[in-house]
């Protein structure tokens, strides 16, 4: 059994039940808020409240989440279960689920208990830590409670500068503004800094953040740029992709990147407004039923754009190095990762250590990559040697942690030795669920309760599932050692291990 909400949606198989038998459990009707207390700063909903509905709600009563994802069509839920987060290195930090004081989950039970048991589970209760972050493997989390804050304003600044001095800026950045992040433009060489801070209550502002690619766009002009999109990757037109890049990245600039000073128009920096209307946005998911002139970019019922995401967290003082790697790839092919830019660069998020079994281990620095994905698993990527080098170095080199919600089968590769408290995770998910009723195949294997997480088949790396090395018989004969990127006739790109 999987629980799915009125969204669902993810790139690894998170929320796939297993086989013809796989029963899913919908909280599309249970999105309710259930209480709230104004003197105590919290909420109660229900979790298949989405995260637009919760901001919504606390702030009519003045109140606010501090820190949530960037994208609001997500649910409770659906936040909970993955980890998701915002960006910053202050109070608890930007993970929503590290603001939880209260949840109620629902667990299998025999016959003698009606099949079901309802937990409560509060602050203090270490089961609480397991539940925070559970994958869905628990069981139903139903209800939550989260300590808000009063509302506040903010002011929004976006500096663009050269990328040269990014790995020094990535360990003092965080601490200096409190919503602090990073856009890089690694082709361009170009870094656009957040400078994003609280401000007093009555400082004069009343601005709106509808960030353009979560805004509505054409369908026939979306259908046009991923056709064109398809054709520099059949024909090999990195240039092409640069110019594309370049200039998506010079509108986004001109129009304040979605930031409006009045809610209608963009007038300059800095940009002051109300928490709410600043934290997140998705008017996509508002466009009329026009036949789907206007939709998100990504939406499957027209031929939009089509791609796949890696977020993957590096430990902060780690973090320079990374970037220096990256840096030193670009300079062996400048044009290689111009896809990446289309895609509104590498966003580089603050994310804080958490007690949450299943969170983060310590103060990282998230990348989040975007990029182009062929529909025909076979074909490889342009320059996805270089794609492919980063992201191994990220996980191996690193030691990177994969975000829940993203990422292909090879960043999970004995991710679960990771975390210092996988074992105690791993309990109450046995007292839990005996019969693992809640789980599947992918899981099992994620976690480590099962072998297989790597599936050697023709074109496994090109889609993440294997790493090719002479053991595996990756290159065209057996016994031959793959060169790293070469794309053989058989439509196989090998890759290695960065040491």
């Amino acid at each position: 059994m999987r629980i799915a909400t009125s969204l669902s949606n993810s790139i690894p198989k998170l929320m796939c039940p297993d086989g013809e038998y796989g029963l899913i459990i919908s909280t599309k009707y249970l999105n309710r808020r259930v209480g709230l207390d104004k003197s105590a700063m919290t909420i109660t909903v229900e979790t298949g409240m989405t995260l637009r509905q919760l901001i919504n709600e606390s702030a009519m009563a003045g109140l606010a989440l501090p820190y949530a994802p960037y994208w609001w069509g997500v649910t409770i839920g659906g936040i909970l279960g993955t980890g998701a987060h915002g960006s910053t290195l202050w109070d608890l930090g930007p993970a929503v689920h590290d603001y939880v004081i209260e949840l109620r989950i629902v667990t299998p039970a025999g016959p003698d208990e009606g099949y079901a048991n309802v937990r409560t589970l509060k602050i203090g209760d270490p089961e609480l830590d397991a539940a925070r972050v559970s994958l869905g493997v628990l069981g139903v989390i139903s209800q939550v409670t989260l300590q808000l804050q009063p509302l506040f304003k903010r002011s929004i600044t976006f500096l663009e500068k050269d990328d040269s001095d990014l790995g020094a800026q990535i360990s003092t950045f965080g601490n200096q503004h409190e919503f602090a992040d990073f856009t890089w433009f690694p082709s361009q060489k170009k870094v656009l800094y957040r400078i994003d801070d609280r401000v007093l209550y009555n400082t004069t502002g009343n601005g709106v953040f509808d960030f353009f690619g979560l805004s509505p766009v054409s369908s026939f002009l979306t259908a046009v740029s991923r056709i064109i999109e398809e054709i520099q990757e059949y024909t090999g037109h990195a240039v092409g992709k640069c110019i594309t890049g370049s200039l998506g990245r010079y509108v986004l600039k001109k129009a304040g990147y979605g930031l409006t000073n009045d809610g209608t128009s963009f007038k300059g920096y800095p940009v002051v407004g109300y928490h709410n209307n600043l934290q997140s946005s998705g008017t996509c998911l508002d466009t009329p039923k026009d036949g789907l002139w206007t939709a998100c970019a990504w939406h499957q019922r027209f031929k939009g754009l089509y791609f796949f995401q890696n977020g993957i967290s590096i430990s902060l003082y780690k973090a320079k190095d990374f970037i220096q790697d990256v840096q030193k790839l670009v300079a062996l092919q400048p044009k290689a990762l111009c896809g990446v830019d289309i895609y509104n660069g590498i966003l580089i998020r603050y994310i804080t250590a958490s007690s949450a079994y299943l969170g983060k281990q310590e103060d990282s620095v998230e990348f989040d990559i975007t990029y182009y994905r062929s529909k025909d698993p076979m074909a490889p990527r342009l320059h996805e040697d270089i794609f492919e080098e980063i992201e191994q170095m990220a996980v191996f080199k690193y030691g990177g942690l994969p975000h829940w919600g993203k990422n292909r089968h090879l960043t999970f590769i004995g991710v679960i030795n990771k975390y210092e408290n996988a074992g105690e995770f791993l309990k109450v998910k046995q007292s839990y669920d005996p019969l693992g009723l809640f789980s599947t195949e992918w899981t099992d294997k994620v976690l480590g309760l099962r072998d297989g997480i790597t599936v050697l088949k023709e074109g496994c790396a090109l889609e993440g599932l294997c790493i090719c090395s002479q053991d595996i018989h990756c290159a065209p004969k057996k016994g031959y050692f793959c060169r790293p990127g070469k794309v053989y006739k058989n439509a196989r790109v090998c890759t290695q291990l960065t040491s």
